[in-house]
């Protein structure tokens, strides 16, 4: 039919009849279990058939979601595009090696006030385990990486 699914085989078509007439747990996993391998196999034929032909590979974008491509601009340095690798280098390195040859006043680093140290409480583990039971193991982690 023009809605069927193209790997659907007359194996499916037996452990669904199957499962159907007897509602048992078991038939239900061999349905499924037939469906996957069913699909497997079908998906890895089709995927040896379309890289083989003469298209290769990009035969298989008909497959995934098509997605439009971002807009891009080309790189400007000092209001120019730069299309040639010559014009791209210069504002490359112009932009990241500025300040490569320039003299550093290294005592601008004892103008800075230490910070206090922090000491650490101490607690037990039974604090450890009544503060890691407040969290919900089903949720995903937060900044703390605790989930």
């Amino acid at each position: 039919m023009k809605h069927s699914k193209s790997w659907w085989n007359e194996e499916c078509n037996c452990t669904l009849n199957n499962y159907r007439t007897t509602r048992s747990l078991d038939n239900w996993k061999l349905f499924k279990s037939t469906v996957k391998s069913t699909k497997y196999i079908f998906f890895d034929d089709k995927i040896q058939e379309i890289t083989n032909k003469k298209h290769g590979p990009w035969e298989l974008m008909n497959w995934v979601n098509k997605h439009k491509l971002p807009t891009i601009e080309s790189i400007k340095y000092n209001n120019r595009q730069c299309l040639e690798i010559d014009d791209l280098w210069n504002a490359l390195y112009s932009t990241f090696n500025i300040a490569l040859h320039c003299q550093v006043d290294v005592n601008i680093l004892n103008e800075i006030t230490d910070k206090p140290i922090l000491s650490w409480p101490t607690f037990s583990k039974e604090e450890f385990r009544l503060a890691l039971a407040n969290y919900n193991n089903l949720s995903a982690p937060s900044p703390d990486k605790l989930s």
